[in-house]
């Protein structure tokens, strides 16, 4: 009981200590703020590795994330300002995702909202057994991933007699021949100064991938001229057409909406009519997105359009003359102007500028 009594009595003593005085020790301590760059985090489904600056008016602050998704290292420092290295995991599902990291400094807080694409839907038309192990939705950015991608940059006249100049990225001007907006990968046909300008892009241009299902989405653009192409080359080139050529999806702007895709090797090859190919009649390939894909094992290659076969193509085994399609080939996306093919009925320059738009790009293997 006097213990009790004790205790009250020091209550009360520090009680009436803090009502006399009056002095700056009476006032209240400022309140604690914190601030961040960037105040939020927006990553790709493949996630990624994200710096964040912290500033506080406290003398230390922490972060974490209640997300197993989201790994934040440095958690906290003794120092007013500092940074936090975010590791955001690859989204494997198919629904975009929200999470947060929690700033703390003393009793404030501040919370920077953190987002993440969708993984890619698996195409319905690729077979079963198959998985992504590459994709490009070009749902970031405004340029290409220079990671993935590779601008060719020759002047007219450099294959087919076609009569674009490839640049990268920009022409002399500062127009765009390439450029990722509104979720798609725009390739645009223009003429400036008098010379025409375009692009052509190669997707992993180092590695490429041996077999698989690769499959684009794409629109075709309009105009007596143009010659837009989904394609691919060997990695390890030597000779044409020796070491191959695959041709997903062709067409002409001359003959709109008829697309084709082709073979090429020293067996089969255009310049003496031998080449392996077929065309067919897909109905608003010009300003709708339709999807052109291929099947391509060491036994058969077999390509697709909107999940209707184009061309298939045996291995007959009669080596490499016939089939030299066991090596890496990589991706190629290109808008032509003329030439050979494109131009053998003239070209109507009031069709410029003529876009091509890609939707996504997706391979899989199995």
């Amino acid at each position: 009981m006097r213990k009790y009594l004790f205790f009250l009595a020091m209550i009360g003593t520090a009680a009436f200590a803090s009502c006399g005085g009056g002095d700056d020790n009476d006032k209240p301590a400022p309140q604690v703020t914190i601030s961040s760059q960037p105040e939020s985090l927006s990553a790709g489904a493949d996630g990624g590795t994200f710096a964040i600056s912290v500033s506080t008016t406290g003398k230390e602050w922490g972060a974490y994330s209640n997300e197993d998704w989201i790994e934040v290292s440095n958690r906290g420092t003794t120092s007013a300002s500092g940074t936090i290295e975010v590791n955001v995991k690859a989204n494997p599902t198919t629904n975009p995702r929200k999470g947060s990291i929690q700033l703390m400094s003393g009793s404030a807080r501040k919370e920077i909202a953190v987002t993440q694409a969708a993984a890619a839907k698996a195409s319905y038309y690729a077979p079963e057994g198959y998985n992504l192990v590459w994709h490009d939705e070009f749902d970031s950015g405004t340029e290409l991933n220079p990671n993935d991608w590779t601008h060719e940059v020759k002047n007219s006249g450099w294959v087919n007699h076609e009569l674009q100049n490839y640049v990268n990225h920009l022409t002399p001007g500062g127009s765009a021949v390439t450029e990722v907006k509104n979720g798609k990968l725009r390739i645009t046909c223009l003429k400036e100064n008098g010379k025409i300008y375009s692009g052509r892009v190669y997707a992993k241009v180092k590695q490429g991938w041996t077999y698989g299902y690769i499959e684009a989405s794409i629109k075709l653009p309009k105009g007596k001229g143009t010659w837009p192409a989904f394609w691919m080359m060997p990695v390890n080139f030597r000779s044409w057409p020796a070491d191959g050529e695959i041709d997903i999806m062709e067409e002409v702007g001359y003959h709109p909406d008829y697309v084709s895709s082709s073979l090429h090797a020293n067996a089969h090859v255009h310049s003496n009519n031998t080449q392996v190919t077929h065309e067919m009649k897909c109905e608003g390939a010009e300003g709708e997105f339709h999807t052109y894909a291929m099947l391509w094992t060491g036994k058969n290659i077999t390509t697709y359009v909107d999940g209707k076969v184009q061309l298939s193509y045996d291995n007959r085994g009669l080596g490499r003359d016939d089939w030299p399609y066991d090596d890496p080939f990589y991706v190629i996306f290109n808008l032509a102007w003329g030439g050979d093919w494109g131009g053998s009925q003239g070209v109507d320059e009031s069709a410029l500028p003529a876009v091509m738009e890609v939707d996504y790009i997706r391979v899989f293997q199995k």
